[in-house]
């Protein structure tokens, strides 16, 4: 069967600010600038999106999030008219604005965690989107990322969308970024890989000391079950609590993957030769293949370095058949330490990855999300793709619409202060509902309902 990987990358959203909410994500903490750019980081991230796309690669785009999000200050007790609500929300509880505030949903490697139709019992793509319960500034986004799912995967003969997981630290789920797959193909059958911080029923098992594991056995076990997945073909790793407290707060932070290959820091997970050698035995019986695999040693890159330089957050992609590249941040050309292992890895004959491309994305670096953080990646069939809403699909005339749509509608400076500034939520409503006419998403946001 043919079937194509695209990747669906969020645009930045007109609030993209640092208000560093997210404790485990080194970069946001450590960083100590007070103003943000939220044009120049939409327009970074479209040209990632359009490098890609030049170079053959399918690419589509989803939109940012309403905010700061109203609804949920609502809930929280402040009252009156919208502006009432945000001038409340700004003198009683700034903190609170700014988590409502966060335009974290740009990082659609959490939107949601999806199985193509290969691989499940029925036959279908499944989706689940994400509960993100570990953060309040991204644990209601799950309401808009399924609107606008089901906008764009609006055929039921060939999509399934699930509810989010119950919001709460059980089953906390963190979407795609400890999620890969492996196949030969993308059309052919996979083996599906979901990667755990911690037990929740099994207090016993180690967990990390400093910073939170967001994602459980318990979700991840949960989702392989709900999207139909056959067993012998799902492996069920645990992060090490190690690396968890080194600041990597997510898989995608420490491993990347693409068809046979698995980039991986050797102290990944919390037995990783046990881990691989599962990965090797079952990929082996899956495709009759065997799984590539290209470790970086701690004496090479320490934690720390990966960590620094989001080296794992590269995404891993094909150049042909034969060849892949990695696409990486700035940040690890500029490291010499890293530099020179990714030298090493694209010089070697033993693996695929034959080039890399270093991209500026400073604007999402500075608040702790690299290339894989920015995009889901869903596997379709050419029958299933042409079904889709084919407005997100990216190409240079949507290319072309969308810079100018940000240059028109983006501040070019945002500190935390200027969020209770009402005049910043009437410029985010104009911008999304000019931009979902764009995309022909039909009224995914609230207050376009209203």
């Amino acid at each position: 069967m043919i079937a194509h990987e695209i990747n669906f990358d969020g645009l930045v959203g007109p609030t993209h600010n640092y208000c560093k909410l997210s404790p485990g994500n080194i970069a946001p903490i450590t960083f100590t600038e007070e103003f943000s750019n939220p044009k120049e980081a939409a327009l970074q991230g479209l040209k990632k999106m359009k490098f890609l796309a030049d170079r053959g690669l399918r690419q589509a785009v989803l939109p940012p999030h309403e905010r700061p999000s109203v609804p949920v200050l609502r809930r929280l007790g402040f009252t009156g008219t919208d502006e009432d609500v945000i001038n409340k929300a700004s003198k009683q509880n700034p903190t609170i604005l700014s988590a409502c505030s966060s335009a974290a949903a740009m990082w659609t490697a959490n939107a949601a965690t999806t199985s193509p139709s290969v691989d499940t019992e029925d036959g279908k793509t499944h989706f689940t989107p994400a509960n993100l319960s570990n953060k309040f500034h991204r644990s209601f986004e799950r309401k808009t990322t399924r609107q606008v799912f089901k906008a764009v995967f609006n055929d039921e003969r060939y999509f399934v969308h699930h509810p989010a997981l119950p919001s709460c630290q059980t089953f906390g789920d963190e979407g795609a970024s400890n999620h890969m797959r492996f196949c030969s193909f993308y059309g052919e059958p996979g083996m599906e890989f979901f990667v755990f911080g911690k037990y929740m029923f099994r207090q016993a098992m180690p967990k990390p000391k400093y910073f939170p594991a967001r994602q459980t056995y318990e979700a991840v076990q949960t989702i392989a079950r709900m999207h139909g997945l056959n067993p012998n073909h799902v492996v069920l790793a645990q992060q090490s609590p190690i690396a968890i407290d080194a600041g990597v707060f997510h898989n995608d932070m420490i491993a990347v993957g693409n068809k046979h290959v698995l980039l991986y820091h050797e102290q990944a997970f919390l037995d990783t030769q046990k881990v691989v050698g599962e990965l090797q035995e079952k990929y082996k019986k899956v495709s009759g293949k065997n799984l590539c695999l290209v470790s970086v040693r701690v004496h090479e890159v320490t934690l720390s370095e990966a960590v620094q330089t989001f080296l794992f957050n590269s995404q891993l992609v094909d150049v042909n058949d034969s060849q892949m590249a990695l696409i990486a941040p700035e940040e690890c050309r500029e490291n010499k330490i890293v530099g020179k292992c990714i030298d090493r890895i694209v010089g070697s004959s033993e693996n695929p990855i034959s080039e890399v491309h270093y991209l500026g994305l400073r604007q999402s670096m500075k608040n702790g999300g690299g290339p894989a953080c920015l995009r889901l990646r869903v596997v379709l069939t050419e029958e299933e793709l042409k079904s889709i809403n084919q407005s997100v699909l990216f190409n240079e005339k949507l290319y072309q619409k969308l810079t100018s749509w940000v240059e028109k509608h983006y501040r070019d400076k945002l500190i935390p202060e200027d969020l209770a500034d009402y005049q910043l939520l009437l410029e985010g409503r104009t911008a999304l509902d000019e931009l979902t006419q764009i995309l022909k998403l039909g009224s995914v946001y609230e207050f376009q309902r209203k």
